[in-house]
């Protein structure tokens, strides 16, 4: 089975149908490959890969408002299916849907996505709307 890597075109074009005003929250888990996969041939870790991506796209992401505002570390499936395991979890703030669009078009993005694409294996892009913290749950 292949992983989830990109969104499909119709799942983009529902995320951004539904522009409403305010910060978007995205959930990412993310499992990386032992090796990357870059189709021109070039060696690195997934991990090395995947840092590449986030130095290269930190420059657009942080123009633009995004923020990392939560990140842990996973250490165990309690509920779901106890082959998934994520190697980085984060949730990353957005100011606006149209924010997260631009970011994805910017060329420098691009080119710094493929980084992402090559290391990879699967992953979980989660869009949250922003709630009030409190004590109990509900």
């Amino acid at each position: 089975m292949t992983g989830h890597i990109d969104p499909t075109r119709e799942t983009f074009a529902a995320f951004r149908a539904d522009d409403r005003p305010g910060p978007i929250h995205m959930l990412n888990l993310v499992r990386l490959r032992a090796h990357a996969a870059y189709p021109d041939g070039r060696e690195a870790t997934g991990a090395e890969a995947y840092e590449a991506y986030g130095r290269e796209s930190l420059p657009v992401f942080s123009r633009l408002g995004g923020r990392v505002v939560w990140r842990g570390r996973f250490e165990l499936m309690l509920i779901g299916p106890a082959e998934e395991r994520w190697d980085l979890s984060f949730i990353a703030e957005y100011p606006s849907v149209a924010a997260f669009v631009a970011m994805i078009r910017d060329p420098v993005y691009r080119e710094a996505v493929k980084h992402r694409q090559a290391a990879v294996e699967d992953s979980r892009l989660i869009r949250l709307k922003p709630g009030a913290a409190g004590v109990g749950f509900g």
